[in-house]
């Protein structure tokens, strides 16, 4: 009928026709055509965030009800639960197709409306079971941030599996996001109209991502220092890792030559300290986080030439160096020892009589020689020495006048 009209009408019908196929479809389904299914998933995978996407979501969720009957537990770290809520079940099939759903999907934002479909379903989800577990008291405790001993109920353990998916799928989503902006970052070639990416932007991500990892070894119900455990430690490091690189650009942009090398460091012992911990991981585990090891390698190699790139470049910063030099004022007059820390072009210093030192030396005061004065020797009184003096005298004439003349007579005695 559009074709026989104009485009203008023509368009109208085509629209009309897209409106009208999703309810065809899911009738197809209900009267036994199980390929309608599949082209109902195809439907969303090509749609975005609109209002027809959003019905398909509905159409979608009324034909997994007939499924929801084939899932009656989850097992999860080693725990086997029941699945008793309808809401629940119907979330847990749609997480099982959204992965096959997400890769088949065309366009960054057809994914990223997968995504944000699954978290709004995992948040309903989440709340059908808060509204059964409001007599469970270690529930209560656990929202309150208080301890729990013991085991807690299935229902309260398959609560924690669905906050462990929703922050799960939050990471997931945010890494997209991150590998969307970083098409558009300053230097590259960016299309016209498009905003171009700041450094600050990925690093606000990169925040709610190590924010989600470490939110998960603290749910409630899990084993303290388990494989889980450790797994979120070694992926927050490779995080972290990435965030500083993010944040080194912004000083880079800055001319901040000392911060950015220095962070450039840090990404490098992070990144390091990431992939020896990826390695120690189980293969299993190593081939589930193939690509953020890839991701940290190649960092690891980028941060390792721009890391000397920066140095040099700080080197060679002429605007900065030539702004100093036509500050500098230095007194030609000056000995050269006197103004070493200052650099400026003398030619005097390669002439026949260079002004290196002053000669001879100026004289320069040292401190004086202390003088010590006797004050106490005035108020001393000192002991008579007359009887020592006599003494004296007796012992130079002992034989008095007698032996004065013997021996002027004899000569003395021999």
């Amino acid at each position: 009928m559009g074709s026989a009209f104009s485009e203008d009408i023509q368009q109208l019908y085509l629209q009309q026709v897209e409106e009208i196929t999703p309810n065809l479809r899911y009738c197809a389904y209900n009267i036994g055509d199980q390929s309608a299914i599949d082209e109902l998933r195809q439907l969303r995978r090509k749609g975005g965030e609109d209002q027809l996407t959003s019905h398909l979501d509905d159409l979608l969720s009324q034909t997994r009800e007939k499924q929801t009957a084939t899932l009656s537990e989850v097992k999860w770290q080693g725990r086997t639960v029941q699945v008793k809520n309808e809401p629940v079940r119907l979330f847990l099939l749609n997480l099982q197709d959204s992965t096959k759903e997400i890769e088949s999907a065309e366009g960054i934002d057809s994914k990223i409306s997968i995504y944000e479909s699954l978290l709004k379903q995992c948040i309903d989800a989440q709340q059908v079971l808060r509204d059964t577990l409001q007599d469970d008291q270690n529930f209560k405790l656990a929202i309150r941030g208080q301890e729990i001993e013991g085991k807690i109920s299935n229902q309260h353990y398959l609560h924690t599996y669905l906050t462990f998916i929703r922050l799960s799928k939050t990471v997931e989503r945010n890494l997209l996001l991150i590998e969307t902006m970083k098409d558009y970052l300053p230097g590259k070639k960016v299309e016209e109209g498009h905003k171009i990416t700041k450094p600050q932007d990925l690093v606000r991500l990169y925040d709610i991502i190590i924010q989600n990892l470490n939110e998960i070894p603290n749910l409630t119900g899990l084993d303290v220092g388990g494989s889980l455990s450790e797994e979120t430690a070694v992926r927050v490091l490779g995080f972290k890792a990435f965030r500083s690189y993010y944040i080194a650009q912004s000083y880079l942009g800055a001319k901040k030559w000392k911060e950015t090398i220095s962070l450039y460091e840090r990404v490098l012992q992070n990144a390091q300290s990431a992939l020896k911990g990826y390695r120690s991981l189980p293969k299993p585990q190593q081939a589930q986080f193939k690509v953020e090891m890839s991701n940290l390698e190649d960092l690891i190699h980028t941060v390792d030439g721009e890391k000397y790139s920066c140095h040099a470049t700080s080197v060679l910063d002429i605007n900065h160096v030539t702004d100093q030099m036509g500050a500098i004022t230095v007194n030609p007059k000056m000995p050269l020892i006197e103004r070493l820390e200052d650099y400026a072009e003398d030619s005097s210093l390669t002439s026949k009589k260079p002004n290196l030192v002053s000669f001879p030396p100026d004289f320069e005061p040292i401190p004086c020689r202390p003088l010590f004065f006797d004050l106490a020797l005035n108020h001393i009184d000192l002991p008579s020495l007359e009887e020592h003096l006599e003494q004296k005298q007796k012992a130079a004439n002992p034989k008095g006048l007698t032996g004065f003349v013997k021996g002027w007579l004899w000569g003395g005695s021999k």
